[in-house]
């Protein structure tokens, strides 16, 4: 059992002191009228004076978040959800007994206050306490600081602490919702239709990703919580319904870093007779109006540069842009040996599943280009080796109908014009399964349902998926994904 601090020892006792009163230390409902920013905004014009002739009145709850007691008249600060606002409090306006009660309060507690707004000489909106009610006594005080990078693990883990002692997260924890309700708003608009689909799964398919495993007790079956949500829109696809959209979380079993989280939000957006062209087109509107509506502006710091998502957005191949930062032409027909001699040649390490030409351009790009993509760039033409799902470029098949947006050097977004044929989908799923031999325990598994489905006939479509976490990252210019989760996954504590 823990100890107490001498603190937390004087609180209880307060709280203790306030039940002999009759009074629950934890509080009972309370009818609170009015938020702190709506009435500072209200008011923030009209000059002291004015507020003599006024008898507006506001009901108002929050945290105590600042307390100055100065015998028969004090003042104190509260903090709601919007904003804080400066209360007024004196013995002559509220009487001997709350005002005793008052005087009890310690910063953290929470309080209901009913009052005149008034304005005090220095020009700050005020509520005159005219009645106090004790809500919640808080039995552990407040950090006095809270923020910045010596704290930041503990941020994350108490994140409730965090929210109350840090503007900036609550900013980013009310933005976050806005900003998925933008993206839904938007795609509604559109014709597209929300869905659910299942999380857990038995087959590792529509991503390469390693999986968080799980067990069915009763089926006595071992199952994946789910890597992507591709498959299944797909399979809604099949069945008519065209145009559909599911944001959901998605769980991946790798490490963690700024951009990282195991467990993450995705979203995947699927219309039928679309094209790679299409989601291109929808992905820069949908940005652009998420950037208008929701932050106001176009211009957002992400990650340490300025970004401009404003107007079109470049579009280039992978190839085109490896030649650009290294002169090799992956355009060129080339052998295997070839590619991996030219590996060797710029100190790329090689894995064995990775002996193809497709892998070795993508690790040229990895290591040469991704990082320098700083303005928003769609960056198509990927290798079929790495898009198992993905429809070949119908003027060279070495290639697929994919792209990738990027910004600030950081991968936000994966596209495709989606294969929809279900014999070179069983090849590629074959493929995968070679890879998985090899040591690629990324690979996906061979659904067979989904081939089934295919069968049927999935019209043409283009499909895309995106980060959310990392696309609220940018419009709140965070830093790390682990500043837009509200509880990220966290090292145990040592």
């Amino acid at each position: 059992m823990r100890t107490l601090s001498d603190q937390e020892l004087v609180r209880r006792e307060k709280a203790e002191n306030i039940r002999n009163l009759g009074i629950d230390p934890f509080g009972q409902k309370f009818e609170r009228k009015d938020y702190a920013r709506d009435i500072k905004e209200k008011y923030k014009d009209i000059n002291h004076d004015a507020f003599e002739t006024m008898d507006d009145t506001a009901t108002v709850a929050g945290r105590i978040m600042f307390i100055r007691k100065m015998g028969k008249a004090s003042f104190f600060s509260i903090q709601d959800k919007t904003d804080k606002i400066q209360i007024y409090i004196s013995i002559n306006d509220i009487g001997e007994d709350d005002y005793s009660l008052f005087k009890t309060a310690d910063i953290g507690d929470i309080v209901g206050v009913y009052g005149k707004i008034m304005k005090t000489q220095t020009g700050e909106v005020t509520i005159k306490c005219l009645k106090y009610t004790h809500l919640v006594k808080a039995l552990r005080p407040l950090p006095e600081k809270f923020h910045g990078l010596t704290d930041i693990e503990e941020r994350y883990r108490r994140r409730y602490v965090d929210l109350i002692m840090n503007e900036e997260s609550r900013k980013v924890a009310f933005m976050r919702p806005k900003i998925i309700r933008a993206i839904q708003k938007f795609l509604d608009k559109k014709g597209f239709v929300e869905v659910e689909t299942p999380i857990l799964t038995t087959l590792l398919t529509g991503a390469s990703a390693r999986p968080f495993t799980t067990h069915h007790n009763t089926q006595d079956l071992d199952m994946y919580l789910r890597i992507a949500l591709e498959l299944n829109l797909k399979r809604l696809l099949v069945g008519g319904m065209e145009k559909v959209y599911e944001i959901g979380r998605t769980f991946r079993n790798e490490g963690m870093d700024p951009q990282h989280n195991p467990e993450f939000t995705m979203m995947e957006v699927y219309e039928a007779y679309s094209d790679l062209d299409g989601m291109m087109d929808l992905t820069e509107e949908m940005y652009q109006t998420i950037a208008r509506d929701v932050c106001g502006k176009m211009v957002f710091n992400y990650l340490g540069h300025e970004v401009n998502l404003d107007g079109k957005w470049k579009r280039i191949s992978m190839v085109d842009a490896i030649k650009e930062k290294t002169g090799i032409d992956f355009n060129k027909e080339m052998t295997v040996d070839e590619a991996l001699s030219l590996a060797l040649e710029h100190q790329i390490e090689v894995q064995e599943h990775e002996h193809t030409v497709g892998h070795i351009i993508n690790l040229f790009f990895e290591k040469y280009v991704e990082e320098t993509l700083i303005e928003p760039t769609f960056l198509y033409g990927h290798p079929v080796e790495i898009s198992p799902l993905t429809k070949r470029n119908p003027e060279d098949p070495r290639f697929v109908d994919r792209f990738e947006l990027f910004i600030s050097g950081h991968e936000c977004a994966n596209a495709y014009t989606e294969l929809n044929d279900p014999i070179d989908q069983l090849k590629r799923f074959e493929e995968q399964l070679k890879e998985k031999a090899l040591g690629n325990d990324e690979a996906n598994d061979i659904d067979m349902d989904f081939i089934e489905s295919l069968e049927y006939g999935m019209p043409p479509a283009g499909g895309i998926g995106y980060g959310i976490d990392r696309l609220c990252m940018l419009f709140t210019e965070s830093e790390s994904i682990r500043d837009v989760i509200l509880f990220p996954t966290m090292k145990e504590r040592k």
